[in-house]
């Protein structure tokens, strides 16, 4: 028998270990950005979309030159707040400040590994 309880409190040890690990990896994940940067365009789409885990996913049109044909930004808000800011300004000329997360999982995070922080205006 206490070998039983043994290998029974190894498991739990170790099943609480993984689970602490992969937990510390999401929120490092989460916070920590690969990249970041801003990105100026127009907004072409922002809808909230999924089955169970609802992000806000958006479509930015990069324009380089007048009359070339424009190259696409699809990003994801976290935030509602932004997201509405954001809803406010689709069809304008805005710049997008954004954060690269790489490697989470799935799509519960969002579609895409661009987050969204904040948006302004850009005078043409």
């Amino acid at each position: 028998m206490p070998t039983v309880k043994r290998t029974a409190i190894y498991l739990a040890a170790f099943v609480v270990v993984a689970m602490v690990i992969v937990a510390l990896y999401l929120w490092l994940a989460l916070h920590w950005n690969y990249s970041e940067g801003e990105r100026a365009g127009f907004v072409q789409k922002l809808s909230k979309k999924g089955w169970l885990c609802k992000t806000w996913e958006g479509e930015l049109a990069l324009v380089s030159l007048p009359g070339a044909a424009p190259e696409k930004f699809n990003f994801t808000v976290r935030d509602d707040a932004v997201a509405e800011r954001i809803n406010l300004q689709v069809g304008t000329r805005v710049a997008l400040t954004y954060g690269q997360h790489k490697g989470l999982p799935g799509t519960c995070f969002g579609d895409t590994e661009y987050f969204v922080t904040n948006i302004r205006a850009v005078q043409p």
